[in-house]
């Protein structure tokens, strides 16, 4: 059924935009063609073997940024940090981290084997550290008023070294938090910050590829190359971390004469309290320490409207990858192709087509960062020293790991359900003739890459997904395709550039995106979180 508007609403709505009434609506501008063949030379230039995996502060992530530079400085953009560069420094600290773990009970210990049975580094930037206590099993470690969930009950646990699960209760029980759908609460950031609140000396998280979402490989992968911190001040922090494999848990537990699965069960509950498992433990992490700068590259579009262009969008995409790690069938470098210099790729192209397109009223910004891998750490040094201050940063759109698979029918973007940007994002989805796909987040991947940072202090965001429906296969060979490389390439050296690579899709989604970003950049308002999100300007 429609919904008439009165005559005096159209003769408003009219006159605003400058037509009589009964005169057809100006077309709009076509967007500018993006440009398959960039997106494939930007991205075999990333991935290329010379660029080592492009870790922040070595030769290949440098020169990742001087190439985004230059990109950016072909395009006519300006430079916004305030040495007049493209580049906004970014003060890291790197540790190298070579690590022990002994524990054990009545005297019979066992030593694990860094890289099979477990992997530990410093959560200071010292060369040595050590914690020898008892290990305490806090369940799922998260202190969650509301969600009526604590899994600490006010124990005493200054000293302790912390044994918990990664995920959260819903994991278990699909009446807890979100069921499924991975919370913050279940990430193992959350839980090594709550760890250090209550003076934990240290926290091992238990590794499951059910409750991590990923295997054992990409913990090894990730965690034995050198790990970095931006260089400030901690006002709280833990001695070391850690992952331990689940079997080398359930064995020390059994030890002690603990049972691994009943514990699990335990902490599903409410009414679980941290259980002092008789074991002790003693770590140790020598770390190669070097104090590094490493840089976000970011460059403006101007915005057309004098009293808006100081406002922004922002498109961000990560270009920093693992580096130079462990070999697996020799070959120790971890190029990153999809992840995530295909985004990076993505953002250069839409960078290409918008700077020829009609300027809109608001500025679009392009940030390339640094040290994502590292723990958002780019984007987290963006937040805390903002080019645009945050009160006029209209939103971010993020792009980390693009379709290089084919063209789809649908599209989604993570967030559309936390903000008004997902009604945006479905108008411009379907402008482009893709419907949203709107899959449950069990990965909890909303908090992974480099919007969160800005969501975290209340800027509303999107990170753009490629689709699964794909043209001319069948049906659930996206969801295939996305799950072999989940558990065969991401964080594996086989992440590599492949002349097989089809960009419709990537094509796809830069259109969508560059869409969401003219209309942001268009509209008076700007977007806001909606009352059932968490998040919030201050």
């Amino acid at each position: 059924m429609r919904t008439r508007c009165p005559l005096a609403v159209v003769m408003v709505v009219a006159a605003c935009s400058g037509r009589m009434p009964g005169t057809p609506a100006p077309a709009e501008p076509p967007l500018p063609a993006v440009s398959a063949p960039a997106i494939d030379a930007h991205l075999r230039y990333l991935a290329d073997d010379l660029l080592e995996g492009r870790a922040p502060a070595t030769r290949g992530g440098e020169l990742a940024a001087r190439y985004i530079a230059a990109q950016f400085a072909a395009l006519g953009l300006e430079p916004v940090a305030p040495n007049g560069s493209y580049f906004q420094p970014v003060s890291l600290v790197g540790m190298t981290p070579s690590p022990t773990l002994v524990w054990g009970t009545n005297g019979t210990t066992r030593a694990l084997r860094y890289g099979e049975d477990f992997v530990a580094w410093a959560e200071r930037p010292e060369a040595q550290l050590a914690a020898d206590g008892g290990v305490v099993f806090v369940g799922y470690g998260i202190a969650a008023p509301e969600w009526r969930w604590d899994d600490y009950k006010d124990a005493d646990l200054r000293g302790k070294i912390l044994l918990m699960l990664v995920n959260d209760p819903g994991l278990q029980d699909t009446t807890a938090f979100l069921g499924r759908i991975l919370t913050y609460y279940g990430r193992w950031t959350y839980k090594l910050e709550e760890a250090a609140r209550r003076g934990a000396a240290g926290a091992i998280l238990v590794h499951t590829t059910e409750s991590a979402t990923y295997g054992w490989p990409v913990v090894r992968g990730s965690w034995s190359v050198e790990q970095f911190k931006l260089d400030r001040p901690q006002a709280q922090s833990l001695a070391f971390a850690g992952w331990v494999t689940s079997d080398a848990a359930q064995g020390a537990l059994a030890q002690a004469g603990l049972d691994f699965d009943s514990l699990t069960r335990a902490a599903a509950r409410r009414d679980f309290r941290p259980a002092a498992t008789g074991l002790h433990a003693v770590v140790t992490v020598s770390s190669r320490l070097r104090r590094v700068q490493s840089a976000n590259v970011v460059a403006r579009l101007p915005g057309a409207d004098p009293a808006l262009a100081a406002q922004a969008v922002l498109i961000t995409a990560h270009y920093d990858h693992k580096g130079i790690g462990p070999a697996v069938d020799g070959d120790s470098i971890y190029n990153g192709a999809e992840d995530n210099a295909s985004g990076v790729a993505a953002l250069l192209a839409a960078a290409q087509a918008l700077a020829q397109a009609p300027r809109p009223k608001r500025s679009l910004i392009f940030i390339a960062t640094t040290a994502e891998e590292s723990g958002l750490l780019g984007s987290e040094a963006y937040v805390r020293d903002p080019l645009i201050p945050l009160d006029r940063t209209a939103a971010v759109l993020n792009v980390d790991v693009t379709n290089l698979r084919g063209a789809t029918r649908d599209i989604g973007a993570l967030g559309t359900d936390r903000s008004t940007l997902g009604p945006v994002f479905d108008t411009a989805a379907r402008a482009e003739s893709l419907a949203v796909g709107h899959e449950p987040d069990v990965r909890g991947s909303f908090f992974r890459s480099d919007h969160f940072p800005f969501a975290r202090v209340g800027v509303p965001s999107l990170s753009i997904l490629p689709g699964l429906d794909f043209v001319g296969r069948p049906a659930g060979w996206g969801q295939q395709q996305k799950d072999l490389y989940n558990s065969q390439r991401y964080h594996q050296p086989s992440d590599e550039y492949s002349p097989a690579f089809d960009y419709e899709g990537a094509v796809q989604e830069i259109r969508v995106l560059m869409r969401v970003a003219l209309t942001v950049a268009d509209v008076l308002t700007m977007p806001q979180w909606l009352p059932t999100s968490e998040f919030k300007r201050p």
